[in-house]
């Protein structure tokens, strides 16, 4: 089979590698139809998980059809249409029965990281039973392919853990597919207002599209005196950080308000400062959270029913071979006015 493959800093290649086979017996093999390129994937390509070894086939969401099972796989068969979860769970350890996927003893978030992933014509799923979901027949692929990752990081490590409540003013710094997921499943709560911030004129007008009340271009403004003059001096109840830089944390600590909720979304390759000397008296809560899905089958609901359209958020098609073209429209994100990609297996 042909996938995308990592070889260091900025190094990638479409190139033939061997079609994965069953090694335990929880394994299924499934076969892409749709998969996509995340943020997360830009950050291993430059470098900053050194923990990914050359040689990785990168990437963590898809929707495909199973090829093959283990014997001890007993949820799905050959044929089954699927959605690809980025976490795998055992779901029987003692952190996935707390609802703690990411930290799975013998799984968590491994695909396209620390196993290979889903850039590729076939992916091998470890615990195959708890890391599928099935798809009904007449489904909208496209739009489940964000339910592998975006919608539930978003909403888990975003909404869930700034504890959104009805009338919250909201600041989410960081326009991209993630923040918009944010932006997307934080209206479950009904926040008052809703601000985000980013440097990209397009993300920002695509925001305002989906539910943002105030935008402001931190590279056109200053974003934190914006933001206080927006709440009158205040600041706001909850900041979602959904870049992984030091600016946009900053901002975030900077504009919450006393009793605040922080909530970290973004992959940080590099440390922040964190400025105890104005914070420590302000009783705010900083929370950082990798994806566990938990949220996985409500989200699904929700968009089969269409109380959330993240078909929206799709910008760009291409061929899963184009899968190099892919990433340097992704990467160019401003220039190319993309949001997420779609790359489809016509193999």
């Amino acid at each position: 089979m042909n996938a995308l493959v990592y070889h260091g800093a900025g190094k990638k290649a479409w190139e033939e590698k061997p079609k994965p086979v069953i090694t335990k017996s929880t394994d299924a093999i499934v076969k892409i139809l749709k998969t996509t390129i995340c943020g997360t994937d830009l950050h291993i390509m430059k470098g900053d998980l050194p923990e990914v070894k050359d040689g990785r086939i990168i990437g963590h969401e898809g929707v495909g059809i199973i090829e093959e099972t283990g014997s001890a796989v007993s949820n799905f068969k050959k044929g089954d249409h699927v959605i690809i979860s980025c976490v795998t769970s055992c779901g029987k350890c003692e952190n996935c029965k707390r609802g703690m996927y990411s930290h799975c003893a013998d799984g968590g978030w491994i695909l396209g990281y620390m196993i290979d992933g889903c850039q590729a014509e076939y992916v091998r799923i470890p615990h195959a039973d708890n890391s599928l979901y099935p798809i009904p027949a007449g489904s909208d692929e496209e739009a489940l392919v964000m339910l592998s990752d975006i919608l539930p990081t978003g909403f888990e490590c975003g909404v869930l853990n700034g504890q959104v409540k009805p009338g919250d003013t909201i600041a989410i710094v960081g326009a991209g597919p993630v923040g918009l997921a944010a932006l997307l499943t934080s209206q479950f709560y009904t926040p008052a207002e809703i601000i985000v911030i980013d440097v990209d004129d397009n993300r920002l007008a695509v925001a305002k599209t989906f539910g943002a009340t105030q935008t402001i271009n931190s590279s056109k403004e200053n974003a934190v005196e914006k933001a206080m003059a927006l709440t009158n001096g205040k600041g706001v109840d909850v900041a979602i950080e959904a870049v992984g830089v030091e600016a946009t944390f900053e901002i975030c600590t900077e504009i919450i308000a006393a009793g605040g909720h922080v909530a970290n979304i973004g992959v940080h390759g590099k440390s922040v400062a964190l400025h105890m000397e104005t914070l420590w008296s302000k009783n705010i809560t900083i929370t950082t959270r990798l994806v566990d899905t938990v949220t996985t089958p409500m989200l699904y609901k929700t968009v089969q029913a269409k109380k959330i359209e993240p078909k929206k958020l799709i910008t760009h098609h291409f061929r899963l071979d184009q899968v190099i073209e892919a990433y340097d429209t992704f990467g160019n994100a401003a220039k190319e006015k993309a949001l997420k990609v779609i790359l489809t297996n016509e193999g």
